[in-house]
């Protein structure tokens, strides 16, 4: 690809972890909570939407928190990362939020994850949410590339394909069949071995 040094960016739900939100909507019954990123491609239009849903059945953080401590990373997900790890800086850039996150990092062995907050009030319900900034995902990739770094870029869903356009090179994981259709110029990888050959073939490296 070039002589730069090549960093690797990750959509975390989806692509390492299972959908923290479709996890949630299984445990309480809640179907309405199963719509994602795949589905709805605004992201503050679909966190409304769920901020309102936990309001009115009085989820809280604790709850949420509950369901997450059961999860584990994808099958496969963790050799993969390690995999990418020893041939690229790895930065996790996903939409999920911090309070959601330890419990998962901790599995996959800490990797570098920009994401955003929520706040929670005092009786524990999830009040809102911050944005680390609009468009995060693309932003950091377009901050890396004016480090001088090339990236390479891969998630599963409508919020990671300005991410993807923006890399050096983007690749889809496991992507639903409207993601594709939307975005065709993005190769498909639907294991972890194939999104190793990806990555190896965009960085001019062996697999």
């Amino acid at each position: 690809m070039t002589d730069k040094v090549i960093v690797a960016c990750l959509d975390l739900e989806g692509v390492l972890v299972p959908e923290v939100w479709i996890n949630v909507a299984e445990r309480t019954g809640i179907d309405a909570l199963r719509r994602t990123t795949r589905d709805e491609p605004d992201y503050d239009k679909l966190m409304r939407y769920r901020l309102d849903i936990l309001a009115e059945h009085g989820i809280g953080i604790a709850e949420i928190q509950d369901v997450i401590g059961t999860l584990e990373p994808l099958p496969g997900a963790a050799d993969c990362l390690e995999w990418l790890r020893e041939r690229f800086p790895v930065f996790i850039l996903s939409d999920t939020f911090y309070e959601f996150a330890k419990p998962l990092m901790r599995q996959l062995g800490w990797p570098t994850l920009l994401c955003h907050q929520l706040v929670i009030a005092d009786d524990g319900r999830v009040a809102d949410y911050r944005l680390r900034q609009q468009d995060q995902k693309r932003k950091a990739v377009e901050a890396l590339r004016g480090l001088n770094f090339s990236v390479i870029a891969t998630g599963d869903s409508y919020n990671d394909t300005s991410m993807l356009g923006a890399a050096d090179a983007g690749i889809l994981f496991r992507p639903p069949d409207n993601v594709i259709a939307d975005f065709p110029q993005f190769p498909v990888a639907r294991d972890y071995a194939a999104l190793q050959r990806e990555f190896a073939r965009a960085a001019g490296l062996q697999a």
